[in-house]
């Protein structure tokens, strides 16, 4: 299957969990999620042992979350990418966005068998800010 439309990928989002979402500001892990938070998403982190990130309560797994996310990003490196993705399906999620530099065929194929949109190897929040989403204008 083709990868889905990123524009509309980030459109339809409101909660985004961010796997692997970093406590480290200089870290792209830590900047693209706050960037997502700064144009109105709602982020979720999701760390294995942060108990906060961003000012938001940080879950160890996506299916800790007390919601199902519109999408989830992830920052991990690719040979994690099919166990997040499955775990992604699991959380009810809507889509997966592998970021840039994070690439599998076999995360995507699961994706694809959930019947869930699939984008990778792009910056999320490069593309919001490109795309000009803004989501707090309500």
């Amino acid at each position: 299957m083709a990868q889905a439309d990123p524009r509309t990928v980030l459109e339809d989002a409101d909660v985004v969990a961010v796997v692997g979402c970093s406590t480290n500001p200089a870290k792209a892990a830590h900047r693209i999620p706050a960037w997502l938070q700064g144009m109105g998403y709602d982020v979720r982190p999701v760390h294995p042992s942060a108990t906060e990130i961003l000012g938001v309560p940080a879950m160890p797994t996506l299916a800790d979350l007390d919601v199902a996310p519109d999408l989830v990003v992830v920052f991990r490196p690719s040979t994690e990418a099919p166990d997040v993705t499955r775990q992604a399906v699991e959380a009810g999620a809507g889509a997966v966005w592998l970021q840039l530099g994070i690439r599998s065929a076999e995360a995507e194929a699961i994706a694809d068998q959930a019947g869930i949109a699939f984008v990778q190897d792009r910056c999320s929040g490069v593309d919001a800010r490109t795309f000009g989403i803004d989501k707090t204008a309500g």
